[in-house]
């Protein structure tokens, strides 16, 4: 098997997830997708019919990192070569998986890969991210905008707007989890997501485990499309989970504000 991926259910919308399942299976390349629901029913067992796909009905919420879990077990047990982490409302052109696979193929030294992530009408989201400090997260998600125009240059550091996200940027230490294209050879040295994060702040954890195994890549000649809905920010639930994310994430690297990690690309 050359390429499994999981796509973690809840409650989704079934045009959008149509459209991130039919990215995933059109290719020629070897693939298995994990459909793995974490909704109170499993209405979207039927949601697309192919022998390619595997689906699994949780019958609770489990979390994202314990859900996608299930899925990198899977992908071990088959010994896939690659496994993708994608979020259902991620959708992407036929031959992105292909060039994927050819870069990791020839670039062995890279353990995760993220793309280009653009919004649907193009513009691009700036996903690479350095470690967070407790600073960055409360300017993120609890000031108004002037405040935030005030820290403009901290905030754009934070989001690697100090390098070009037109070339390939190696070694970041936080890549976004709608989109975590692993080596599975490293991934299974890595261990799976902290499952103790429910949800949020799960894929900074992760991306810095990989970091001290392997190298990173943000890999700008493939693109995919993210409709990016900011659930945390409108959703006081979802804020809660996000705030306790970030509490395990603080406790388990520390909450010094200037940690250096010896790989991030700085130049």
């Amino acid at each position: 098997m050359q390429i499994t991926a999981t796509i973690v259910l809840y409650r989704n919308s079934s045009s959008v997830l149509k459209d991130a399942i039919e990215s995933f299976l059109k290719t020629e390349l070897n693939v298995r997708l994990y459909l793995i629901d974490n909704s109170p029913t499993d209405e979207l067992r039927s949601i697309y019919k192919d022998p390619r796909i595997e689906y699994i009905f949780n019958n609770a919420n489990m979390g994202f990192g314990a859900a996608h879990n299930i899925g990198i077990t899977r992908s071990h047990q088959i010994h896939a070569e690659y496994h993708l982490i994608l979020n259902p409302d991620v959708y992407f052109l036929p031959g992105t998986l292909e060039k994927i696979y050819s870069f990791l193929n020839v670039n062995q030294n890279f353990g995760l890969l993220m793309p280009k992530v653009s919004y649907p009408d193009g513009s691009i989201q700036y996903l690479c991210k350095r470690p967070p400090s407790l600073s960055i997260l409360i300017l993120r998600r609890f000031t108004p905008s002037f405040v935030q125009n005030i820290f403009k240059k901290k905030l754009d550091k934070f989001e690697y707007k100090d390098h070009d996200y037109n070339k390939i940027i190696r070694n970041v230490p936080y890549l976004s989890g709608c989109f975590m294209f692993f080596r599975n050879s490293v991934l299974k040295k890595v261990g799976s997501f902290d499952e103790r994060i429910f949800m949020y702040m799960e894929d900074a954890d992760i991306t810095i485990r990989t970091l001290k195994i392997a190298d990173t890549v943000y890999y700008p000649d493939a693109q995919i499309i993210h409709h990016f809905a900011k659930g945390s920010y409108k959703n006081v639930k979802l804020m809660y989970y996000n705030i306790q994310g970030a509490i395990i994430y603080f406790q388990k690297w520390g909450w010094n504000l200037n940690r250096d990690f010896s790989k991030e690309n700085i130049s």
